[in-house]
């Protein structure tokens, strides 16, 4: 477990932080990259919303009942177990988190093509923001 990762696990409040930061990865690449995750967004009317992160623009903020209504309660429940907190306090920092990731992986407004090393840029999204 590196320092990364209890941090990780420090900010979704659980004391198992083992997965860490690659739960956060590993859900935009279940999803198929920011593109893909921008898709079931826009699936579950909540398009707007994400394409705010993209854009140069201020966030628009999203509730936890929305996360899990987009991700569904079993991909939510999957990542609240890596990081052993309730499901409802994980899609709440879900919530928090996700626009901030989203945000710093898409800097010109515009998402990028091919597909980028996802845990690399989350790591060094979570490296700037805490040693900046």
């Amino acid at each position: 477990m590196g320092l990364l990762d209890s941090l990780a696990g420090q900010l979704l409040g659980g004391g198992n932080t083992e997965g860490g930061m690659g739960a956060l990865a590993g859900l935009l690449e279940q999803q198929g990259g920011v593109s893909g995750l921008l898709e079931k967004f826009q699936q579950g009317g909540l398009g707007e919303v994400a394409q705010s992160w993209v854009s140069t623009g201020q966030n628009l903020p999203i509730s936890a009942e929305q996360i899990q209504s987009v991700l569904g309660s079993d991909m939510v429940a999957s990542i609240a177990e890596k990081f052993g907190v309730d499901p409802q306090a994980a899609a709440g920092q879900i919530s928090t988190l996700l626009p901030q990731l989203i945000d710093g992986l898409t800097p010109n407004g515009e998402v990028e093509g091919g597909s980028p090393d996802l845990m690399g840029a989350a790591m060094g999204l979570l490296k700037g923001k805490l040693f900046s």
